[in-house]
């Protein structure tokens, strides 16, 4: 007999899968019943990436405070925030949570937190935040595609 933990697990396999598929409604569903069989930041996560697909932004926020609160160290909960909140055009308040998510403990792809970050600055023109931010995410990540951004970046400006 499998248990809630296992049920939910499957369920928000699926729902992952009909998202992939263009089924959001029949996905929303499945992470509903995954939440309520037993309840994971990563759920919740999904859940406000499916709200998201929907221009649902503000439903979608706020499943990433919910997966927040459940696991403060899970960084993609972050990331995602942030990027909802640039959706609605928060970016001052999309910069706060970016910066959670690279400093956040549990954020294997941090990487893309630093472009999203830097992407929030270039809102503002901030061009040298978005540099010093780019060269972090290579410096730091490896991460090839913000080298390649930052050695444009600096090569507009010459």
């Amino acid at each position: 007999m499998q248990t809630q933990q296992e049920i939910a697990r499957r369920f928000l396999e699926q729902g992952y899968r009909q998202q992939l598929s263009g089924a959001v409604e029949s996905a929303i569903n499945l992470y509903r019943a995954a939440l309520e069989m037993h309840p994971t930041a990563e759920a919740y996560r999904q859940l406000a990436s499916a709200y998201s697909q929907q221009g649902r932004y503000e439903d979608a926020v706020d499943q990433c405070m919910l997966a927040i609160e459940l696991n403060p160290d899970y960084g993609e909960a972050y990331n995602d925030l942030g990027v909802y909140l640039m959706a609605m055009d928060c970016y001052e308040a999309a910069i706060s949570w970016l910066e959670k998510a690279i400093a956040a403990p549990n954020y294997p792809n941090r990487a893309t937190a630093y472009m999203n970050l830097a992407r929030a600055y270039q809102h503002f023109g901030q061009t040298f935040k978005v540099a010093q931010t780019l060269r972090e995410a290579w410096q730091r990540e490896k991460y090839i595609p913000a080298l390649n951004a930052y050695q444009t970046l600096l090569g507009s400006l010459n």
